[in-house]
């Protein structure tokens, strides 16, 4: 879509303006448009109808998306689903299907405004204390989306409940196939190994599928206003989801840095071993197999971040951002550290 002066490329204006008056309670055009950075997936803009009112937009991102990763029909089901439990959640404000509107499916929610803390400086509002606060909520929160229960949430039949590392160690290979830029040999060795070792599964649980701390949006006193970017939410092991959120849970001394320098890193958040350790109290669950999830992680995140390089040496997020490169070369370090993880495990 040609991009029109003073809107993101992303955006008719003139058809989302005429969408958003006609669907979303209280929206009053003209509106105008913002693309909030930080998203690498799914793309997400600010919306400011004349009154001043804001509300964010989520849609895919521009060209070919690959299979239910950038669905947003699944997306908007599970934010509404949630909407009315104690998982923290943006209110939907609105969903439009029709793809003549702007030539993908969006979805409209109100704006929960509140830093988000990507960047190891984005925690300098915060006290150490504070900080220690912050990351303990993290994980509390995590606790709290795997004790919901699909069935009693209206997700019981989002997805298949068994075998969820067997069907995701399939998903992303197939998507490993199809975003590649080049071979990497490690990155098929690791799914072996992966495969031939599937522990056992218990209960299947709410999967959010990409947790971390930058996905989600905080008050300015630390508290968890909302978790964004449920795209990959499934149901499965709730493991996955902890392997994954100590694979992002950057520490001092660290050299492998999959997004750059996380907030994380910051003097007073809990260190891994203390967020492993307040997951296996305040969920009862068993982190024996922790290791086997952290490579899970490992792999499945090289995956995405080939995704992501892809989409944006294809021009799919609009102008590439500067270090864009960075996320190609984590792809093997990513596997080389998910073979590691492997190791340990023996």
């Amino acid at each position: 879509m040609a991009e029109e002066t003073g809107i993101p490329e992303g955006i008719d204006g003139e058809r989302v303006g005429g969408w958003l008056e006609a669907n979303v309670a209280g929206a009053i055009g003209p509106f105008t448009y913002e693309r909030i950075a930080g998203g690498r997936s799914n793309l997400t803009y600010r919306v400011t109808d004349s009154a001043g009112q804001d509300w964010a937009l989520r849609r895919p991102p521009m060209g070919k998306a690959l299979g239910s990763a950038h669905d947003m029909g699944r997306e908007h089901r599970v934010v509404s689903a949630l909407a009315p439990t104690p998982v923290p959640v943006a209110p939907i404000a609105g969903y439009c299907t029709d793809e003549s509107v702007n030539e993908a499916p969006f979805y409209v929610m109100e704006f929960v405004a509140g830093p988000i803390l990507r960047l190891r400086s984005d925690a300098d509002r915060f006290d150490q204390g504070e900080r220690r606060a912050i990351g303990e909520r993290v994980v509390d929160t995590l606790v709290e989306i795997h004790a919901q229960v699909p069935d009693e949430i209206g997700l019981g039949d989002l997805g298949k409940k068994e075998d969820y590392v067997a069907r995701q160690l399939r998903r992303w290979s197939r998507q490993w196939e199809g975003s590649k830029t080049r071979e990497i040999p490690l990155v098929e060795r690791v799914h072996e190994r992966l495969a031939e070792r599937i522990p056992e599964q218990g209960p299947a649980t709410l999967v959010h599928g990409d947790y971390r701390l930058d996905n989600m949006i905080l008050t300015s006193g630390g508290e968890v206003a909302a978790v964004v970017d449920w795209e990959l939410c499934t149901l499965g092991d709730p493991l996955a989801d902890v392997g994954l959120l100590l694979v992002y849970w950057g520490e001092e001394g660290d050299t492998l840095l999959p997004l750059f320098e996380p907030a994380t890193m910051a003097a007073g958040f809990p260190g891994r071993a203390d967020v492993r350790a307040r997951y296996a109290e305040r969920s009862g669950r068993d982190l024996t197999e922790i290791d086997f999830f952290v490579a899970l992680g490992y792999w499945k995140l090289a995956i995405i971040l080939e995704g992501v390089y892809s989409r944006y040496a294809k021009g799919q997020y609009g102008k590439p951002e500067e270090g864009f490169e960075e996320f190609g070369r984590n792809v093997g370090r990513l596997a080389e550290a998910a073979d590691e993880a492997v190791d340990r495990l023996a």
